[in-house]
């Protein structure tokens, strides 16, 4: 199993720490680094910023939102950032939310999955630059003749040739058909909420996609990286108290209340009534009742926590059940060296 840094997006203000956090990722033997938006910082600026710092570690996007930018934008911003770090970009893609992509970009959120094989399908494309980029629509159709065109455009190469036609991308799935279409398409699944405990479950919806005619990917060569904290301490009740309120926030407020694709997660678990309970407490602004009433055991079920030994133990269940990366989200350099010699460990 190898490790990624996951930075995240940025807060109200930018993170002092995250260029130290990213050295010491590369000197330990962190396999890549990952950056994240939602509606303040972008994905692509911190990551080729951080990057320059770094000559060996990979420069993930977990994730770019897909309708911030148009397929050929996000294919260009993809293909500079590959050429200046000499191969090492991942791109990593999600549809994101309805009250994101419709109240932030002012884009359609329907049909998300017909969106996102389109998407990809041109992003493809660009890198392999076998010939002049064109697409039948709906969602992006290359060149644009709807309403309001001029008739003037014209199928275009990209003037750049890219480093790799093969340059990985990976997609942020939660539900069964959304991971179904990843498996079928991309290079990797970035795994968010994710449980071993329901890895049957996920090999089945990776499987179906697997098998479709036109995989582009089988198990074996197939990347699971998966997003949680891995907290190593001798106090883990404190660090579970301290959990509570981001996972209320995200199970009960984030998305609209009909539809949460966190909270879902978190229903095929098993905890539906306690979604529901953390959702009429959260939305009624009750916010510290509903961080009271999240279980130890819902966040156990997607969070690594406890004393070396325990915390080594969790990784051997993670490997086993088929991650092939953990992405941990580090505080400070203080939680970066108490994690040290676990990567170290691990031989990578």
């Amino acid at each position: 199993m190898r490790f990624g840094l996951q930075l995240g997006y940025w807060g109200a203000q930018p993170p002092v720490n995250h260029r130290e956090l990213v050295l010491a990722a590369e000197e330990t033997g962190f396999d890549a680094i990952f950056t994240a938006e939602s509606w303040g910082s972008d994905a692509f600026t911190p990551l080729a910023w951080y990057g320059s710092d770094t000559s060996r570690v990979r420069l993930g996007t977990s994730v770019v939102q897909m309708s911030a930018r148009t397929p050929t934008a996000t294919a260009m911003a993809a293909l500079t950032l590959d050429h200046l770090s000499g191969g090492r970009h991942i791109l990593g893609l999600g549809v994101s939310g309805p009250q994101v992509v419709e109240g932030w970009y002012g884009q359609p959120f329907a049909k998300p999955l017909a969106r996102t094989r389109e998407y990809v399908s041109i992003v493809r494309q660009v890198l392999a630059r076998e010939g002049k980029v064109t697409s039948a629509g709906p969602h992006y159709p290359l060149p644009y003749s709807g309403s309001g065109a001029t008739g003037f455009g014209k199928p275009l190469k990209p003037i750049t040739h890219p480093l790799r036609a093969d340059l990985p991308i990976w997609l942020g799935a939660e539900g069964p058909k959304n991971v179904a279409l990843t498996a079928e398409i991309a290079d990797g699944w970035l795994a968010i909420y994710y449980t071993p405990r329901l890895a049957d479950m996920y090999n089945e919806w990776l499987d179906e996609g697997f098998s479709r005619p036109g995989a582009r990917r089988s198990r074996e060569d197939f990347e699971i990286a998966a997003t949680a904290q891995v907290i190593l301490t001798d106090d883990p009740r404190a660090e579970l108290d301290r959990l509570r309120p981001f996972m209320a926030l995200y199970i009960g407020g984030m998305g609209a209340e009909e539809l949460n694709f966190h909270a879902e997660v978190y229903r095929r678990m098993g905890y539906g009534e306690q979604v529901d309970e953390i959702t009429r407490l959260f939305r009624t602004g009750r916010k510290e009742e509903a961080a009271a009433v999240v279980p130890d055991e819902l966040i156990l079920d997607t969070t690594i926590i406890g004393n070396e030994a325990q915390v080594r133990e969790q990784l051997k269940v993670w490997e086993q059940a088929g991650v092939t990366m953990m992405l941990v989200g580090v505080r400070d350099l203080a939680q970066f060296e108490a994690l040290r010699p676990l990567i170290e460990s691990q031989g990578h």
